[in-house]
């Protein structure tokens, strides 16, 4: 990879031996496994058991989970916040292990809609609550940096699951209380 980057700084136009780039292809070559770390993880390892059995069957809501991944289409960033929604069926996710669930699937090369459902997916498979919703709004450096360059624009992408995609009320309660603590 540190060859192929090298040619990259030449195509551009830049001298790879310069001072400032001699070590970029290492570093882009490490940055690079970092962001995309989550094709080494898979669901089991990063759950980590931490599933519990729970009476409770009232809605539970992470909310404002930062997240960061890199688009598919042009290797740039976009980032923002996840805010997850579920109502268990006889078990319950330890609360971090949403959040390293979010992590898994976001560093990976990514478009959002596809995150965003595999985050429900994953929660609906793993502890098959009564329903799940899932709600992700990021900013884009493919739509900041370049083509339209529209610096406020934000993406929302939603997956409702169960009882969020067949009840309108459930639904309504879990987009209504993710936007009034804003």
């Amino acid at each position: 990879m540190q060859e192929e980057v090298r040619k990259i700084i030449l195509e551009l136009g830049d001298d790879p031996e310069r001072e400032g780039l001699v070590k970029t292809p290492e570093r882009v070559e490490k940055s690079l496994h970092y962001l995309t770390r989550g094709y080494q993880q898979n669901l089991e390892d990063v759950i980590h058991g931490a599933i519990f059995t729970s009476e409770q069957d009232d809605m539970v809501i992470v909310r404002d989970i930062e997240f960061y991944s890199l688009c598919e289409h042009h290797l740039l960033p976009f980032f923002g916040k996840c805010h997850i929604g579920y109502i268990p069926k006889g078990q319950i996710f330890g609360v971090s292990k949403l959040a390293r669930l979010v992590d898994m699937f976001a560093r990976r090369l990514q478009i959002q809609e596809r995150l965003c459902q595999q985050i429900a997916q994953a929660i609906f498979s793993t502890i098959h609550p009564q329903g799940v919703g899932v709600v992700m709004e990021a900013q884009h450096l493919c739509m900041l940096m370049r083509g339209v360059q529209k610096q406020n624009s934000i993406m929302t992408t939603s997956t409702m699951l169960g009882s969020f995609r067949k009840e309108q009320a459930t639904r309504m309660e879990f987009l209504n209380l993710i936007q009034n603590h804003r």
